[in-house]
């Protein structure tokens, strides 16, 4: 079963409104809540997949969900840009940002095929059907 949770800090300079539909922006249906300066919840990855694929970034998805598995099979993990979630479009950062990061952390069972269906290997910019 896939469990994605997703965080952000929420600054003194921000309104936590404002950040929250920033991730709703990349995780609609996602359940959050804002407490002691950071908001977090669960979400689904539907809308993030689409996305990624309407924004033609498939093979840096691919890139960033690989690297975030750090030797593990049932779990991943990457940072979003939060300032570009504001107007809906995905951003891997993997740098300090000013403002911080969207934090997302996804555990299935098999993370490899999960990647797979999320984000899968592409050639000449399409997606390859096994």
């Amino acid at each position: 079963m896939v469990q994605v949770t997703v965080s952000c800090p929420v600054y003194p300079s921000e309104d936590p409104g404002k950040v929250v539909k920033a991730l709703r922006n990349i995780f609609p249906t996602g359940e959050f809540a804002v407490e002691s300066g950071a908001v977090s919840g669960a979400a689904d990855l539907d809308e993030f997949a689409r996305l990624i694929r309407r924004q033609r970034i498939l093979d840096t998805a691919r890139s960033q969900m690989l690297k975030g598995r750090k030797h593990s099979r049932t779990r991943t993990a990457f940072e979003l840009n939060k300032q570009v979630a504001t107007v809906g479009k995905v951003s891997f950062v993997d740098y300090d940002v000013a403002l911080g990061t969207i934090s997302v952390e996804v555990r299935d069972d098999d993370i490899d095929e999960l990647i797979d269906r999320v984000a899968p290997v592409t050639v000449d910019g399409e997606e390859v059907r096994a």
